[in-house]
């Protein structure tokens, strides 16, 4: 088969669309991800991340638009493409009734590794993933870290050019959740591309080189972090007072003197309020001590990307939406 033309895109895709009976999980995404670096896919539970992604890695055929992945084209050379990339869902695939290191020896030798150089690749992704010392452990007995390090280990016992990374942290402790952000970074410092979706807004933050938001099926917004932080404004004022039973005193006072709407958060004593003039918050602060409410913590920093996440759907990102179902 002759080679496609080398393209500096690992995944173009135009009107892309995957329907479940009434419901349009992927509602026409278009798609053009450089090689190299993490792109993240940012959007609550069924927002179509899951579903994109499966088109993606050929594990479902779309039903309108095209899509090419590493210059080939998911329909027409879905084989190609399965040599060339790696997926990591939601939940372990690999066997846990096999200790860590059968299972990598297993894939390795199903990936046409001899006996003794799958034993070598699998004692170094053991050793590179922090997992030799509970290499000869049933993966069943492993921790939930533990667990998502073997099953990413096993996503690139041969080194993929195109990883797609499905919400890999998720139900994660924080600790946990660290170890599996330094494995992505030291895969994409070796030369292969990341494919991050993610419903956590801090792991796009911390991850993501460029990131596209999609809600109800839709891409709606793309950018780095920071341009899609600054679209929804300059700023961002936390504000947290002394007595919870002055929050909506406070709240009342900022809206006034700052123009915008204020927003109460989980914490019963804090708000927070995007604001596209600064100048204006010495005069709410001032404004506050005025009206005699005391603040026991205010500070003043970019938006969140929670917050660009509100602005852009009006719904926080951890909300589920009605295609929940059909895009799992």
């Amino acid at each position: 088969m002759t080679e496609p033309a080398m393209t500096d895109l690992a995944i173009e895709t135009h009107g892309l669309v995957k329907v479940f009976g009434d419901n349009r999980a992927v509602d026409g995404v278009d798609l053009a991800i450089r090689r190299g670096g993490v792109h993240g896919f940012l959007g609550p539970n069924g927002a179509g991340k899951t579903t994109t992604i499966r088109m993606l890695a050929t594990l479902a055929r779309p039903d309108g638009g095209t899509a090419t992945v590493l210059g080939r084209d998911v329909v027409t050379e879905a084989d190609e493409v399965r040599r060339r990339v790696s997926l990591t869902g939601q939940f372990a695939s690999v066997d846990e009734d096999l200790t860590g290191r059968e299972n990598l020896r297993l894939i390795g030798r199903l990936f046409g590794y001899t006996g003794a150089s799958a034993k070598r690749r699998a004692d170094d992704l053991l050793d590179a993933f922090a997992l030799s010392d509970a290499a000869d452990r049933q993966v069943k007995k492993y921790s939930g870290g533990m667990r998502r390090r073997i099953d990413i280990a096993a996503s690139i016992v041969v080194t993929p050019e195109l990883l797609f990374l499905d919400e890999p942290t998720t139900g994660l402790d924080p600790r946990s959740r660290n170890e599996v952000w330094d494995i992505v970074r030291a895969m994409v410092s070796s030369g292969t591309t990341v494919l991050l979706t993610t419903q956590y807004l801090d792991e796009a933050d911390q991850l993501a080189d460029r990131i596209s938001v999609i809600d109800r099926g839709k891409v709606i917004a793309e950018g780095t972090s920071s341009e899609l932080k600054a679209s929804v404004g300059s700023g961002s004022l936390f504000v947290r007072v002394m007595d919870r039973d002055d929050r909506d005193a406070a709240r009342a006072v900022l809206e006034r003197e700052l123009g915008v709407e204020v927003r109460d958060e989980a914490d019963p004593n804090a708000l927070t309020a995007t604001i596209d003039e600064q100048g204006r918050v010495t005069r709410a602060l001032s404004a506050l001590d005025e009206a005699r409410i005391p603040l026991a913590q205010f500070s003043l920093g970019q938006p969140t990307l929670d917050e660009v996440f509100l602005s852009l759907t009006g719904h926080h990102a951890e909300e589920k939406t009605d295609t929940e179902e059909a895009a799992a």
